[in-house]
């Protein structure tokens, strides 16, 4: 199997142009570089997707898995990762190629040579949902948000986690919607809430909602494939996960 196409996904910028630097060596060229998930979604929605991505697991926007939220590719995939050792067993009980930084050009060139004896692409191998859990389980361990404060007039208030229905965004600024059907504002954007919370109970229906499973009242089929929330007490707006999402959030469900 030839490689006529490579691209980088790596936040770090002298990381990224090391890695092209090591490719170039073994005849490969690599002329894109992406460093966040908001980037990589919409190079990958506007141009030809490559034979072979290289991929950082921690953007500077969140997890790299998050793009496969919005896109499906066929492009084979080598994880570059700083995760321990017990991470790495587990992608490679996924038949997922990875390289442990600082990358060896040793073994650059022998995960370009594994991809080019392979048969398989990505697609067979990558289940976003059981890559997110195996980081999790294998050392990749990350404490979440337990509470949040909100001010209120001249007061700040705390919010438990478990009793936030949802967050939501509205003109801009970001609200916290509690099970009683107050709201508060928060001084967090969705982007960065979205990685303070736990996945397992979180989950970002669209660009303006992060809902918690446990507040789920419905789940309703909508127009053009989409489905639609109903959380107690939540009148804001329709809360509509998006089509590209559908099949994520379904899995979410199931986890």
């Amino acid at each position: 199997m030839s490689v006529t196409k490579v691209i980088i996904i790596e936040d770090e910028k002298p990381a990224a142009r090391r890695l092209q630097r090591m490719l170039s060596k073994i005849d490969i060229v690599a002329e894109t570089m992406l460093h966040s998930v908001a980037e990589a979604v919409e190079w990958f929605n506007t141009n030809e997707h490559p034979d072979l991505i290289f991929l950082d697991i921690q953007l500077s926007d969140g997890i790299s898995f998050e793009i496969f939220d919005h896109i499906e590719t066929e492009s084979a995939i080598v994880f570059t990762t700083a995760y321990d050792e017990y991470a790495l067993r587990a992608f490679k009980l996924n038949s997922i190629d990875y390289l442990l930084k600082p990358i060896d050009e040793e073994e650059l060139e022998a995960a370009v040579s594994k991809f080019k004896n392979s048969k398989k692409s990505s697609s067979d191998n990558i289940d976003v949902n059981q890559l997110r859990s195996l980081l999790r389980l294998g050392g990749a361990k990350k404490s979440f948000k337990s509470r949040f404060t909100a001010q209120v007039g001249q007061h700040l208030k705390l919010v438990d986690i478990s009793n936030i229905a949802c967050f939501y965004s509205e003109n801009k600024a970001s609200y916290i919607h509690c099970n009683s059907g107050r709201n508060y504002p928060v001084d967090i954007p969705l982007e960065q809430l979205e990685n303070e919370l736990d996945p397992e109970k979180f989950y970002r229906i669209n660009r303006k909602c992060i809902l918690n499973i446990n507040a789920i009242n419905d789940i309703v089929s909508y127009t053009n494939s989409r489905l639609e929330i109903k959380l107690e007490n939540f009148h804001e707006f329709q809360l509509i996960v998006s089509r590209e999402r559908v099949k994520d959030f379904k899995s979410w469900l199931n986890n």
